[in-house]
């Protein structure tokens, strides 16, 4: 098990950023939570295993059909098992 923390720059809100990935997120069994930032930007927390991170993370490279992804920035952590499913916060 590991944890992925990354945040998505680009045409990533208003344009089904969240759902996307909390829908791909589900499909592979991970958990944790994705969250819109004050800057426009995306953060997403996600732990499950490599093999399925490595997934979300391709996804969040490519995005909801009507994104426009500029960069991911991501860092590996220690997973906390806090998380029971993949949640949307509303900030």
């Amino acid at each position: 098990m590991k944890r992925v923390e990354a945040t998505v720059y680009g045409r990533v809100q208003g344009v089904s950023f969240r759902y996307y990935t909390q829908q791909k997120a589900t499909h592979l069994n991970l958990t944790g939570w994705v969250a819109n930032q004050s800057d426009g930007s995306v953060c997403v927390v996600a732990e499950g295993t490599e093999a399925n991170l490595k997934q979300l993370l391709d996804f969040l490279h490519r995005g909801s059909p009507s994104a426009i992804v500029e960069k991911v920035s991501y860092t590996w952590h220690t997973p906390t098992n806090t998380f029971h499913k993949f949640s949307v916060r509303w900030q």
